[in-house]
């Protein structure tokens, strides 16, 4: 069976785990379970994708990884920034360095825990959270999303990014984190639209 490809640029290594795991569960849920292939996810710092050039370097690598018909998915944290503000420039250069292969940037404000705290509830019980975790009311405004979710904890134990990001990945309530973060709400929409336009280019893929 044909399987679409993604290929991904982060700067975390907990988005290494975790943006397969996001990939896999937004297949699923355009009703294309084991029908996307997600490659391991291209790591670098942000401060060295926003340098001239740079960012355009490892998108070309991104396309080549893919050895055909695919699609590139960039995540990065805004921190500080606005992604209003930063998003359009940095996707001018993504499609400027993509070859008319299909792309979509996400810029996670503040944070990619950010997500998780603004559907917290779906996430209560798990990776020694408490089970009961209400949400947070401004999860975009966190500076620290990471050392909210350690302070939630019991004591001696904390947030680890390796092994926590991708299993709550795979547990946090999509509805929830659109509805408290417009980030994450982008991310969807970005997300389910390039799942298609991959689909359309990819040989034998039935839709």
């Amino acid at each position: 069976m044909s399987q679409i490809r993604i290929a991904s640029i982060v700067e975390g290594d907990g988005e290494v785990a975790a943006v397969p795991v996001l990939l896999r569960r937004y297949a699923n849920l355009v009703g294309w379970p084991g029908r996307l292939l997600a490659l391991l996810p291209i790591r670098q710092p942000a401060s060295r994708l926003l340098r001239s050039g740079k960012l355009e370097r490892i998108v070309e690598l991104a396309v080549r990884k893919l050895g055909g018909p695919g699609g590139v998915f960039v995540l990065l944290d805004c921190d500080d920034n606005c992604p209003a503000t930063l998003g359009p420039c940095l996707l001018e250069r993504v499609h400027r360095a993509s070859r008319g292969f299909p792309v979509a940037l996400v810029l996670a404000h503040r944070e990619y825990e950010a997500w998780f705290l603004g559907a917290a509830p779906s996430i209560a019980g798990k990776r020694n959270l408490p089970n009961h975790l209400p949400p947070h009311p401004r999860p975009e405004s966190v500076r620290g999303c990471k050392e909210w979710l350690s302070s939630q904890m019991p004591r001696g134990a904390a947030y680890n990014e390796v092994e926590d990001q991708p299993a709550l990945t795979d547990e946090f309530n999509f509805d929830m984190a659109r509805s408290a973060c417009p980030s994450f709400d982008k991310c969807h929409r970005e997300l389910m639209d390039l799942l298609q336009r991959v689909a359309l280019i990819t040989p034998g893929f039935l839709v």
